[in-house]
């Protein structure tokens, strides 16, 4: 196999290297007005690229350092579910401002009781005239305090069996009825959120698809988010990753850490790297199932289940390596060189946060499942609740 990506020469690298020579400044609109958020999707959001394109473009971003708008639930979720199975009006009003990030989204999807088990939502949506009227409760809404819209999941028929009747709804933050509530988290953060949907209306217009079938849409939505947030291991590719571990070695060596001698953190020094390799070539895989044309399966809940415990055995080393300096949250009234007051920090939040990573986005026996049942054609759990 070639790991190669294709050399300056290759035209899709080309073309963005003198779009970039065209705008020495530039906004996120005109970033995303460019197509070069999301260079996959058709145009005019994006150029319809292969996997590999893709990848080049993604290459050269990093190489220019170019920041791509943050939106993640917006981008990675939302959007491709609208682009998939929204009306044109829909796809024309949502998509340009998620992928400029102009407008932030969030999801409604868990709640209380209906967590793992999805289709046991009890959140309604009882249609009056030209509304839906939206009555529940949802819970681990991340961003729903900046949100302006949600991606909803709500039962609209309660005589169908649990995995129909549900329906899927573009949400205005900002509705009548939404009381959003803070959920503080362990890192100290305040990222997720309860929202209670008291006599919400929200516009037919605002229904995704078909009336009753969003429960199909929302496995469009979950397995996207799954190929999201397995794509970083530790936390979901947006923190300190297996190689950053050099600098951290650095770090614990400037800090006269006992640690570093140890036989058994070498042996586990050896192991987070080399799931961090594995990881790789299963992203390889994943590329090479989409240039196949296939659509998310399995593969992103085994990549997923492999991650998520990767990035808690990297926290959970950096913490070792750290020493004492690893228990302090906050090392600045310490008289330590900045690289470490950096350092110190990122590896602290990521140690508290990577609890979250074998939960959120389906919990790891959730993921399993999905890998006997999928991949091995295993008979599904049998459900208890049923006398």
């Amino acid at each position: 196999m070639n790991l190669e990506l294709p050399g300056d020469e290759h035209p899709i690298r080309q073309q963005f290297k003198k779009w970039l020579s065209e705008h020495e400044t530039y906004s996120n609109r005109e970033l995303a007005e460019g197509g070069w958020v999301v260079p996959h999707w058709p145009r005019p959001w994006g150029h319809d690229l292969s996997p590999i394109d893709q990848l080049v473009i993604e290459d050269e971003l990093k190489k220019n350092k170019v920041q791509k708008p943050s939106n993640q639930i917006g981008i990675g979720w939302a959007g491709p579910t609208i682009l998939t199975a929204g009306t044109q009006a829909q796809r024309d009003r949502y998509l340009f401002p998620i992928i400029s990030g102009d407008e932030i989204w969030c999801q409604l999807f868990s709640e209380p009781d209906a967590g793992s088990d999805l289709a046991s939502l009890r959140t309604t949506a009882v249609q009056d005239g030209d509304f839906f009227v939206v009555n529940g409760q949802k819970i681990w809404t991340s961003f729903g305090h900046v949100a302006k819209f949600g991606i909803l999941l709500a039962r609209t028929d309660s005589t169908a069996d649990k995995h129909n009747g549900i329906s899927y709804f573009i949400c205005p933050m900002d509705a009548e009825g939404i009381t959003v509530t803070p959920i503080i988290d362990m890192t100290g953060n305040h990222s997720f959120n309860q929202v209670f949907l008291d006599n919400v209306h929200i516009p037919k217009e605002n229904l995704v698809g078909e009336l009753n079938k969003g429960w199909s849409l929302a496995k469009v939505t979950l397995q996207n988010e799954r190929v999201s947030l397995s794509t970083g291991g530790a936390l979901w590719g947006l923190g300190p990753t297996a190689e950053d571990l050099i600098g951290l070695l650095k770090m614990a060596y400037l800090m006269g850490s006992p640690n570093l001698n140890s036989q058994i953190l070498r042996d586990q020094l050896a192991k987070v790297y080399s799931e961090s390799q594995i990881l790789k070539w299963l992203t390889l895989r994943q590329v090479t199932s989409a240039i196949k044309g296939n659509q998310p399966g399995p593969e992103s809940s085994v990549r997923k289940a492999i991650g998520d415990e990767h990035g808690q055995a990297l926290f959970e080393l950096a913490k070792n390596l750290s020493g004492s300096l690893g228990m302090l949250s906050d090392v600045s009234k310490l008289k330590v060189a900045d690289k470490i007051q950096e350092f110190a920090a990122s590896w602290h939040y990521g140690y508290a946060f990577s609890r979250a990573l074998t939960i959120g986005g389906g919990t790891s026996e959730v993921q399993r499942n999905i890998i006997a049942e999928r991949y091995f054609g295993l008979p599904k759990e049998p459900d208890l609740s049923v006398g």
